[in-house]
């Protein structure tokens, strides 16, 4: 398994040239470590989370061209499969990984059922909250040219992938929301402490913004 993960990580690290910052390779990483540990604590399949976390943002590029047109999860799952198959995973193993890819963003109403795709999900969504969140989501708004920040942002006259798709409005419109969306005993705590550490940064740009501090 070793060999071909790594020979596969070879493969998804070249794709991965072509994303922009907020889902390049290091986001990919980071999703890979979290869902081993988190594979571990709980009693996941590690060769499915793995192969899974290492494939899961396949298409996120063709989503990113298309202005969120096309759904990366959808067609990762078909991708991920064939890379899979190309590198002659066999087929079994193949479905179970694309059944988690497909099921690991909540904006499509898919629900992991499998713990590899609980634990895909929470690693992904761990990697969205938090002070790696936070710097994700000023890059997302930088790459799609939004403002540096609003303090007085009305979240409901704004639309994504504009000039005013912030940090901020990420984390009103979805950041802030996913604590409670965690599936798993063990990612659960590690959300409570990043969603915390949210909610204290935004207060502090707030009041900075409006010349409180």
């Amino acid at each position: 398994m070793t060999y071909k993960f790594e020979e596969i990580s070879a493969y998804v690290k070249d794709v991965f040239q072509k994303n922009k910052g907020s889902h390049d390779w290091d986001h990919t990483e980071r999703v890979l470590h979290m869902a081993e540990k988190l594979a571990a604590a709980e009693g996941a399949d590690i060769d499915i989370v793995r192969y899974a976390a290492l494939l899961h943002d396949i298409s996120r590029h063709d989503e990113d061209i298309s202005k969120g047109y096309v759904h990366h999860e959808e067609k990762g799952a078909t991708e991920s499969k064939k890379v899979l198959i190309m590198f002659n995973i066999d087929e079994i193993t193949a479905d179970k990984v694309s059944d988690c890819i497909r099921t690991h963003r909540f904006r499509r109403g898919n629900k992991p059922e499998t713990i590899e795709g609980k634990v895909l999900f929470d690693a992904d969504k761990l990697d969205g909250i938090g002070a790696i969140g936070i710097g994700r989501a000023f890059v997302f708004a930088g790459e799609n040219g939004a403002r540096v920040h609003d303090p007085y942002i009305q979240v409901d006259k704004t639309y994504s992938y504009t000039k005013e798709d912030t940090a901020y409005r990420e984390y009103l419109v979805k950041l802030s929301n996913i604590k409670d969306r965690i599936l798993t005993a063990t990612a659960k705590n590690i959300a409570i402490e990043r969603h915390q550490f949210m909610i204290d940064f935004f207060d502090r740009i707030n009041a900075e913004c409006k010349g409180d501090l």
